[in-house]
């Protein structure tokens, strides 16, 4: 079928063959990297590539405290998600929770000196891994219209009438 942009057919807005080839990169991208990421921190530091995000995004901000909610969105997880991982965090002793001080209907997640130790070890080999998949395969140019590019894809994900409840 022929790709078509009027907005008044019934049909699908089928990708180019040029559409698709970037689709289809893209689509690799998204399924190999994490599974490369997971498996490098797996092996090295008995991590999932989330866990290591939620331990890294405690580890920068100050006091080595955020708000559960805000730290769901630093990093892209629903806060579900994020509140089973930090459950398992919290049983390793890397993690701790508490309410909210200033609003006690928030809780707020603390990196313990023992998560912040795991973190520091755990991140020169990701960050080496990190760089020889993706930053050493692109140039300043390059990494420019990667960053506008996910900000783009991002930016519409989140939309907020593509989100449900």
């Amino acid at each position: 079928m022929e790709p078509t942009a009027d907005p008044t057919t019934t049909e699908p807005r089928w990708l180019t063959p040029g559409e698709k080839d970037v689709w289809m990169a893209l689509a690799g991208v998204v399924i190999k990297l994490p599974a490369a990421l997971d498996a490098q921190l797996q092996r090295d530091a008995g991590l999932s590539h989330f866990e290591y995000l939620v331990l890294a995004a405690l580890s920068d901000a100050p006091g080595r405290l955020l708000r559960m909610s805000h730290l769901a969105d630093l990093v892209k997880g629903s806060l579900s998600r994020l509140s089973h991982v930090v459950k398992r965090l919290e049983q390793r002793g890397w993690v701790r929770r508490e309410a909210c001080p200033s609003d006690g209907r928030y809780t707020n997640a603390i990196l313990t000196d023992d998560g912040y130790a795991k973190v520091v070890a755990s991140a020169p080999g990701h960050v080496e891994t990190v760089r020889a998949l993706v930053f050493d395969a692109l140039g300043d140019e390059q990494l420019g219209q990667l960053r506008s590019a996910c900000g783009g894809i991002l930016s519409r994900i989140d939309a907020p009438e593509r989100r449900t409840g």
